[in-house]
């Protein structure tokens, strides 16, 4: 990684788990935390004062990547790019107001509540 001018170290395990991680830090403070959920694509978390910001989604066929693949891969890493949905979200439709009540009197309402 230093070789390719990436700043990286191992993220160690934290509370027992025992799978471990390569946290990268940015030029802008922050940082991204590659592979540290267990799950077998490379994928990444980016942070910013421990606060999620964005991620690298799985790169397709990364469970087969050999250690040169990752370091290629973690290396050209678009971090600035946006990620969003998959799926355009759809507008939300307008919340329905019911149409307003006429005003009533309260003589009005006392007559209306006592016809039999």
């Amino acid at each position: 990684m230093r070789a390719r001018n990436v700043f990286a170290h191992v993220k160690l395990p934290q509370a027992g788990v025992t799978q471990y991680g390569i946290r990268v830090m940015l030029p802008d403070g922050r940082e991204a935390i590659w592979d540290n959920d267990g799950t077998a694509g490379l994928e990444a978390q980016i942070m910013r004062n421990g606060i999620l910001v964005g991620f690298v989604p799985s790169i397709p066929e990364s469970e087969n990547f050999g250690d040169g693949q990752i370091v290629e891969a973690i290396a050209t890493a678009d971090y600035d790019r946006p990620v969003g949905r998959s799926i355009p979200a759809r507008p939300r439709p307008a919340p329905v107001v019911p149409p307003p009540r006429p005003s009533v009197s309260l003589t009005q309402r006392l007559r209306g509540g006592f016809r039999a």
